[in-house]
């Protein structure tokens, strides 16, 4: 007999499989306090949650059977993965279960807000009868920029069509042959702020996307412009929003998710011209069922059967060979991350090399695993060990696996490069006994250093004084260099600095680093806990 536990509000008819199956039993415990949980997880086999219960490292270390936790929806933000991952606990969620509630929520925000729907009902329901205060506008022949057109986003598009509005797309891995396949134009941010009429929001929140519309974007795009988020929080800029309805540069705004939630910007409830809803996108009934049968018909795969499909934290792999790999999977997905804030751009192309002894061991975990570092940094929490090569293949980007059995003076060494028309960025790292992980390729350049969070990549001419200048500006800023590498393909040409530093740089610094005669280009690249 399997106990599952469930201590969120989830719907019950998506929780038939359990209650039905006469080798489970199924306990419905709803908003049990942290240390009531505490005292209870052990006697569990499975844990199902929505966002409501925190399932934290404190949790887990009473979990003593628990072999799967199971989160009806999408993010995990609220489950210590790491935690479960050391315990051995399979992370499950169920990735495409809303989307089609979050597209239709979309569409209705847009109308409401088009039409002034809740202002009016508001009005009306209050006895006053003013045919005149609201007046609309159409979506019919508007143009709408979706910017993020991953499931949600594409099926956004496909109802937006319906109304025969011009759509305009962005998304780092949207190529001219699926835009054109879905009938909408591929667009990039600054063409979406200059021409649409309407900017709808369907990305994760990223680094590279928090903030994303500020008040600079926001002075981008064209008059009368209308914003719907109903996908994170914090990708807009809420104070910047409200000063530009303010101006009477954007015409209003309708949001489903908040910076803090719940929100707490009185601003936004204040504004007749914004609209907001309680982070409803996924809150349907036939959703809500969808995600519990979900997750329901995977806790008895995973179980019975030892089947994984949505797992976060693992793929199906030996228990030998993934020990084998252990020195190098971080070290992998930090080649990942690297390289794809080198490369700048969503890749089109990608290679990977193994040589010396790993090109004779089954290389998928350690593949999955630089993929899973890549897409993260445009998809977040969204990409996993389990759906990295999917989400490849999704996107349409070929990637090619080379093994050689001779290494480049390693007894092992693993190459990462990504393509984007034309453009190559190359990541080359070994495990080396006695030292661990280390870079030893940057593109062109031959280095030697230790990954860590915080690393500046400077490109500069070759010529005397230019450490100097670096670190004095450096100090300057009670910025510590924890190490320091440098690299040079001719004498007078082109030259290159990597340094690790003690915490990270901003914005205003790169610019006067930037400022240094000779000096051309400084790059952060930070790497991920």
């Amino acid at each position: 007999m399997f106990n599952v536990l469930v201590t969120d509000s989830i719907s019950d008819n998506g929780l038939m499989d359990l209650y039905d199956h006469d080798q489970f039993t199924l306990d419905k415990r709803v908003g049990l306090p942290p240390e009531e949980l505490k005292e209870v997880i052990g006697n569990y086999d499975a844990l199902i949650v929505r966002s409501q219960t925190q399932v934290t490292k404190e949790i887990l270390e009473h979990a003593h059977q628990l072999q799967v936790i199971a989160r009806a929806g999408v993010g995990v933000d609220n489950i210590d993965v790491q935690a479960a991952t050391r315990k051995g606990i399979i992370v499950i969620n169920a990735p495409g279960a809303n989307t089609i509630a979050a597209a239709e929520h979309t569409m209705a925000m847009m109308l409401a807000l088009s039409r002034n729907v809740p202002q009016a009902h508001q009005l009306t329901s209050s006895g006053e009868w003013n045919r005149t205060a609201f007046q609309g506008v159409e979506l019919y022949k508007k143009t709408i920029g979706i910017v993020g057109m991953g499931k949600i986003g594409t099926e956004v598009a496909k109802r937006c069509k319906s109304f025969e509005m011009n759509i305009l797309g962005f998304d780092p891995y949207l190529t001219d042959e699926r835009a054109k396949s879905l009938g909408i134009q591929k667009a990039t941010l600054d063409e979406i702020a200059a021409e649409s009429d309407y900017i709808t929001l369907h990305t994760p929140l990223t680094n590279a996307t928090r903030n994303l519309v500020d008040a600079e974007y926001i002075s981008k795009t064209k008059k009368g412009v209308r914003f719907i988020n109903c996908a994170r929080g914090g990708i807009i800029d809420e104070d910047a929003l409200v000063a530009a309805i303010d101006s009477g540069h954007v015409a209003g705004a309708a949001l489903d998710v908040y910076q803090v939630e719940p929100p707490v910007n009185t601003k936004l409830f204040q504004h007749p011209a914004i609209i907001m809803t309680p982070h409803l996108a996924a809150s349907t009934v036939e959703a809500q069922e969808k995600v519990a049968q979900e997750v329901s018909a995977e806790i008895i795969e995973i179980l019975e059967a030892k089947n994984i499909r949505h797992a976060v934290n693992m793929p199906a792999i030996s228990k030998q060979n993934q020990e084998k790999m252990a020195p190098y999977l971080k070290l992998g997905e930090q080649m990942g991350q690297l390289v794809i804030q080198l490369l700048k751009h969503a890749p089109d192309k990608i290679d990977m090399t193994y040589q010396g002894d790993l090109a004779g061991d089954d290389t998928d975990l350690l593949t999955r695993t630089m993929m899973k570092g890549l897409l993260s940094h445009h998809l977040t929490d969204s990409v996993n060990l389990i759906n990295a090569l999917h989400l490849l293949k999704e996107q349409d980007i070929p990637y090619n696996v080379e093994k050689k059995a001779r290494g480049k003076g390693f007894a092992n060494y693993m190459e990462l490069r990504v393509h984007n028309k034309g453009e190559t960025a190359v990541i080359g790292a070994t495990v080396l006994n006695g030292y661990g992980a280390r870079i030893v390729k940057l593109n062109h350049y031959h280095i030697d250093i230790k990954p860590e969070a915080h690393l500046l990549f400077i490109k500069h001419n070759d010529v005397p004084g230019m450490i100097g200048k670096v670190g004095s500006l450096l100090g300057g800023h009670d910025i510590n260099i924890g190490t320091m590498q440098v690299g040079r393909t001719d004498i007078g040409g082109e030259a290159i600095m990597v340094l690790s530093l003690d915490k990270k740089l901003d914005n205003k610094l790169i610019q006067e680093l930037e400022q240094i005669s000779g000096l051309n280009e400084a790059q952060v690249l930070e790497l991920e806990e």
